[in-house]
């Protein structure tokens, strides 16, 4: 009887044996996913993840953004906010140990000597060991507006009041570097983004007509976006913005250059929209559309310019890279946005000058947010250029 009892209990086991081996394979190995049931978004979105490149240039976007759209929080200081007395300070590196090898839990940087050279009259600086500045958090300070529309008077970081901190160093009006790159970062960034934003607005709907119609109408505008595309643009940009007149505003301005760099940069988009729109103009809804008596207008509002779409995003975030880079350059060159308005070509005018490189190297802080911010971008298009193409793997 015990013998049976047991060959019974040896049958279960053997047979719930195969059962726990293919639970716990199940549970090691995770499912493979099913992608014929994904939906597009969701493909795209599984081709972005799979690049570091991309989520990385994405993640830097965004801090980038970020940093601007919350500026006055984020800066130590105002845009204008001069410490007389620290004329061209060299960047304060935070500390967390003295000289004497004591820690500290909250960051602190020193004090600064001056000291003026009898026979050049030149200021230079010295750390005071003997002095310590500790770094706050959420500290009070200059008076700044979110959007126009929220106002604040609290920074993320800061020292004592009256005592000036530089992380970034300081130019020839005693200005905290750190607080104007990143409240500059708001009009480079901004104008980049507006410009592309007209310019995909002019170079779809051109772009689409001129594939949808053909004939005449397709022969002159690509012809004149050919034209305005052969131009070299450094030297069109330097025409274009010193028509705008020196008696306006800032603000008149930027909106200006924003503008100028719209009207040039939109015949690459045109020209590839054309082609795409040569082909889905014979495709089966277009045809439907249109023997149903639809518009061309609405068969261009509803059906060509949205299948173009996942194309026109990836084209406008690789465009916006040169409307930085051209903003940069007119602003420079003395031709873009003008003082007391603050880009980071603005706070490159000051070092055009071997002898400030030399003597003062952190004035060209700008261009290293410069070419963060063109990577970043071009790092992001790539992605989304490979996640929309439906060859990508």
């Amino acid at each position: 009887m015990a013998k049976d009892e047991n060959q019974d209990l040896n049958g279960v086991a053997a047979n719930q044996a195969p059962e726990r081996s293919e639970a716990a394979a199940e549970f090691a190995a995770p499912a493979a996913v099913d992608w014929s049931r994904l939906s597009q978004p969701q493909l795209i979105w599984r081709r972005f993840r799979a690049s570091r490149l991309a989520v990385t240039g994405g993640v830097l976007t965004l801090l980038f953004y970020a940093c601007a759209v919350f500026g006055g929080f984020v800066s130590p200081y105002g845009l204008h906010t001069r410490f007389t007395d620290h004329i061209y300070c060299p960047p304060m590196r935070p500390h967390f140990a003295d000289a004497a090898g004591n820690w500290s839990l909250r960051p602190f940087v020193y004090g600064y000597v001056q000291r003026m050279d009898p026979n050049t009259f030149e200021i230079t600086y010295a750390a005071d060991t003997t002095v310590h500045y500790p770094i706050r958090f959420f500290v009070p300070g200059d008076a700044y507006t979110v959007l126009g529309i929220v106002h604040g008077s609290v920074h993320l970081f800061g020292i004592e009041q009256g005592v000036p901190l530089f992380l970034a160093g300081s130019d020839r009006q005693g200005r905290d570097m750190l607080s104007r790159m990143i409240l500059g970062s708001q009009v480079s960034l901004s104008v980049g983004l507006l410009g592309v934003v007209f310019g995909i607005g002019l170079g779809s709907v051109l772009g689409t007509v001129s594939g949808y119609y053909g004939g005449l109408v397709d022969d002159l505008m690509q012809r004149f976006s050919e034209v305005l595309m052969s131009i070299p643009r450094v030297p069109l940009w330097m025409a274009l913005a010193a028509i705008l007149p020196v008696d306006w505003s800032p603000i008149r301005v930027y909106f200006g250059i924003t503008v100028i760099l719209a009207l040039i940069d939109w015949g690459g988009l045109a020209r590839q929209l054309r082609g795409r729109t040569l082909a889905l103009r014979e495709e089966v809804y277009t045809l439907a559309a249109r023997s149903a008596g639809a518009s061309d207008w609405w068969i261009i509002r509803k059906h060509l310019i949205p299948n173009n779409a996942s194309h026109i995003i990836v084209v406008g975030t690789l465009a916006i890279p040169g409307m930085i880079l051209g903003e940069t350059a007119l602003s420079f060159l003395g031709l873009g946005i003008r003082p007391p308005m603050t880009s980071w070509g603005v706070l490159l005018q000051e070092a055009q000058n071997v002898r400030t490189i030399v003597l003062n190297p952190w004035l060209i802080i700008p261009a290293a947010l410069v070419i963060a911010a063109v990577l970043a971008f071009n790092f992001l298009g790539d992605g989304l250029r490979d996640a929309v193409s439906p060859f990508s793997k």
